[in-house]
């Protein structure tokens, strides 16, 4: 691949952050991606990974301000979406290089590699063996994208991320858009192959295009047909041919022949997902269309995400606190757990969760799986360095933190939670002076999005003083 021709052309060598840019991986209209190596001694990250470059650099203001809208929704998505089927961010930089007008001010994500993506699977051989496995983990990924309020927007093979041991993962998060209600705004900007007939045509406000949930319901039965089949569900020798049947199915003039090699419950499947109006496809949203793509494959069930509509937090104070506290508390209680600590605290349920009566009173406890379970590490004072401090958790070096217990209510003077990204009370590089997180005294639930916090300090308020 021909540096020349890369969206963004980054030097051999070229070094930012604690990276050194190897070959170029693939490029897009937006962005290009690039092979790294860790060029420093901070294990806490990987020997490599892959740096996607998305350039601010000598443009118009218009065009700088979509390239920044592009950056800064990729970002939001990584920042707070985390799951075994979404690419992983593991830091973003900001490129510093005045004698390099396109590269200066670029927006560097440094990703986890993958090995290759389903396009260049699919051109390799077509209808592959693992097909149906490799829907199955794409479904998965687009129902953890919209439980948590997301929609990709931009589902194709080149955004379907293969890793080393074969599974499949979505990527590219720059036409993402966040759901307010039943709908969100995306760019202007889509695959034509993989856009439903409503979108292609929409009408662009100072927002964007207003797109919905079925909108990746619908690419995703263009790309089961084709991993299934090896052809597009809808015929034409060129983009601008099939973009063509698109409007003349839209309009009823077109029936829809999917190919006969579809059969079963798999014909099925597609079929709804390719409704011509989104109000059909609004009847078969992520879960639903995951639990017929297991069975359609005989894939075991995979487990039900956690709830995402918090409760209030009065409910989960100790006991002898509970309904005693004073309006003025309460709400600061509330406010401190919505606003502070780059994402909110989840799932907070009445009953008592699994695993969290482990945490001792006086302390703080962070788990490796959601509502209190799997590995866990408890503190009674701060510390600056989880790896090596007084108080060893290993398990946080490769996996995030899924839950917290603040049960230190009974502690006297600093009684309330901030965790940091780095040691010694670092903030992760792109937050300023932001903390990652902060619980407040007797709140226990589930975090949203990426957490991979590596110190702590006992703090007397999360909420800051007016």
């Amino acid at each position: 691949m021909r540096r020349e021709s890369l969206a963004v052309s980054v030097p051999y060598g070229f070094r930012v952050g604690a990276w050194e840019v190897r070959e170029p991986i693939g490029s897009g209209a937006f962005g290009s991606v690039y092979a790294a190596r860790r060029a420093t001694d901070d294990d806490t990250l990987p020997a490599h990974a892959a740096l996607k470059f998305l350039p601010t650099g000598t443009c118009t203001p218009r065009q700088l301000r979509h390239l920044q809208d592009l950056a800064d929704r990729e970002l939001a998505t990584h920042r707070r979406l985390r799951g075994p089927r979404v690419i992983r961010m593991y830091e973003a930089l900001t490129v510093g290089a005045p004698e390099s007008p396109r590269l200066d001010g670029a927006t560097v994500l440094v990703l986890e590699r993958a090995e290759g993506s389903l396009d260049t699977l699919l051109a390799r051989t077509p209808r592959p063996a693992a097909g149906p496995a490799l829907l199955v983990q794409i479904c998965e990924g687009l129902h953890q994208l919209h439980h948590a309020g997301w929609i990709h927007g931009d589902i194709k093979p080149a955004n379907v991320l293969l890793m080393a041991d074969g599974t499949a993962r979505l990527g590219d998060f720059n036409l993402t858009s966040e759901l307010e209600g039943t709908h969100a705004y995306s760019p202007a900007f889509a695959t034509s192959d993989y856009s439903p007939p409503e979108l292609l045509w929409a009408e662009i406000s100072d927002r964007g295009r207003r797109t919905r949930p079925g909108t990746d319901i619908w690419a995703f039965g263009v790309l089961a047909h084709l991993v299934l089949t090896g052809t597009m569900p809808l015929p034409g020798a060129t983009r601008t041919a099939r973009k063509e049947t698109l409007l003349r199915y839209e309009r009823g003039e077109y029936e829809l022949r999917l190919s006969p090699e579809l059969t079963g419950p798999w014909r099925e499947i597609v079929t709804d997902c390719l409704s011509r109006t989104y109000q059909q496809r609004a009847r078969h949203d992520a879960t639903s269309l995951l639990r017929r793509v297991e069975r359609a494959t005989g894939t075991p069930r995979a487990p039900r995400l956690p709830r995402l509509r918090p409760r209030r937090l009065r409910a989960r104070l100790p006991g002898p606190l509970a309904g005693r506290l004073p309006r003025r508390a309460a709400f600061a209680l509330t406010t401190a757990a919505a606003v502070v600590g780059a994402g909110a605290l989840l799932a907070l349920r009445d009953e008592p969760a699994y695993g969290y009566e482990r945490c001792p009173s006086g302390s703080v406890c962070f788990f490796g799986d959601y509502n209190g379970g799997g590995e866990m590490c408890r503190w009674a004072g701060d510390d600056t360095n989880w790896l090596t401090g007084g108080e060893t958790c290993a398990w946080t070096r490769t996996r995030p933190v899924k839950s917290i217990f603040n049960n230190g209510g009974e502690r006297a003077g600093n009684r309330d939670l901030a965790y940091f990204w780095r040691p010694g009370w670092k903030p992760r590089p792109a937050d300023g002076d932001h903390r990652i997180g902060c619980t407040p005294a007797g709140v226990r639930g589930n975090l949203t999005g990426f957490y991979a916090p590596l110190s702590h300090r006992w703090i007397p308020s999360c909420v800051p003083p007016p």
